[in-house]
Parts: C-alpha cells; structure tokens; sequence
C-alpha cells in the first residue's frame, strides 16, 4: 500500500480479480478524468487475482503516491471487495466502477458534481449505461431482471448493474453489508431516507480478458438477495433525518 499526505475530495475504489491487462490503461484514464475534481485517490482492491494483477499495481503504484493498492488474499466477490475499497477510502465521497475497463471514468467529474449540487440529502449518483457493449442474450437478461426489480424494490432506477457510482461514504457504511448489495444501492439508499440521483453512461467494450465475475443479470441467481431487499425495506417504517440532543 502507498501513502499520501493528501486529504482527497474523491476516493474511487476499483475492484478486480484477474484484470493484468486492463490496469494500466484504466488507471490512465481515471487520472486524466480525475484531475480537474481536485485532489483524489485511487483504491485498487485486488480481489485474489492469480495472474499478473498484483505486479501491475505495484508497479504502478511506485510512482503515482495517488494510487493505493487492498489485497484480499482470497477472491471474497465483488460486494466484499467494493466494501473493503470504501472502508479504506479516505474521503467523504466515493465513486467506484469495474475494472475491466467497459465503465468510462470521463463521467467521474460530472456525478461528483450531481452529488454535491444536490445537498446532503442526496445519498449517491448511480450510473445508467447507454449503447451496452455486452451480447444480446446478456442485455435481455439485464432487461428481464431490472425489471422484475423495479416492480418488486419500485427504486425507479433503470440499470443498477452499472458500476459507476457515486455516493457518500458514511452512507454507504451505514447499509446493511451482504453479497451482492452493490446492486441494491439505489433501494437500499432510499430505504434510509437518501435522495438518489441518476447520471447516462457510456458504456465501453471490455479492454482485455473475460469477466470473472459472476453475472447477477440471470435473475435466478439474485432472486433471493431481491426477497431479503423487499424484507429489509418493509421492515423499516421510519428513518430520523435530523437527531438532536435535547438534554
């Protein structure tokens, strides 16, 4: 891990399991779209790759004191590992996006700036892809599940599949943890009385390599996360907004 001195306006956390490929050039282009937000930092989480992703980050890591590297020794999946960036981020807004290079880090600046025009009520940006890169039959897929989703958690939000986010971190931490909750965001946000706000993304093709991630778009194998979700929303009745000490 390297260090900074830096106290960053954003952190953005990337997670990844076997992506040697794909590190340099999208570290490269998160720091061109970075660089007009202020002072940043970038929070590799290396999910237990076995293949050359640690040697990349570390070499890119030995010149940018920006870019900070979490390892899990063992692949955790990718909620855990996104849990891990934002526990070790060091700044009060968080964006994340997948590491296989398909989410466009150009939109970084404009969620950033959503998020804080918005106030302190706005509890996180989602992204929400245009022109998707991926296969026909993966795109129906999405359509069929985000839809269900939307009937089901009524979060009004089109694509929570994207990976590009922007949110608060105390928020964030606040939320119940389990796998998959980086797709339930938006629900999960509203549920603790957060406004959501949603930003078009460009979606880009996959710079190299095959996704190692599991794919939640089969709706089969999210059907049960959807049904804790639906229970964790309707078990909360009343969210207190303003707190004070009265004696």
């Amino acid at each position: 891990m390297t260090e900074t001195s830096s106290h960053p306006l954003l952190s953005v956390v990337v997670p990844v399991r076997n992506e040697q490929g794909n590190i340099a050039p999208l570290v490269a282009d998160i720091e061109k779209a970075c660089a007009a937000i202020g002072p940043f930092e970038v929070v590799y989480v290396n999910d237990g790759s076995t293949d050359g992703t640690a040697a990349a980050l570390a070499e890119l890591a030995a010149t940018r004191p920006w870019l900070r590297v979490v390892t899990h020794a063992q692949s955790c999946g990718q909620s855990a590992a996104v849990r891990s960036g934002v526990r070790h981020a060091r700044s009060a807004i968080v964006a994340t996006l997948d590491g296989d290079g398909q989410n466009d880090p150009a939109f970084l600046p404009e969620m950033v700036e959503v998020l804080q025009k918005a106030g302190l009520q706005a509890g996180m940006v989602q992204g929400q892809r245009v022109g998707r890169k991926d296969t026909g039959f993966k795109r129906w897929q999405s359509k069929i599940a985000n839809g269900v989703r939307v009937r089901v958690l009524n979060d009004d939000t089109r694509d929570t599949g994207c990976g590009l986010k922007c949110f608060r971190r105390e928020a964030y931490l606040a939320l119940p943890y389990f796998d998959a909750l980086h797709r339930f965001m938006p629900a999960l946000m509203a549920r603790e009385g957060h406004k959501v706000l949603h930003v078009d993304v460009r979606d880009r093709p996959r710079l190299t390599g095959v996704s190692n991630y599991g794919f939640f778009d089969r709706l089969w194998v999210g059907i049960l996360d959807l049904a804790g979700v639906w229970w964790l929303i309707r078990r909360r009745k009343r969210v207190p907004r303003i707190v004070s000490e009265t004696m």
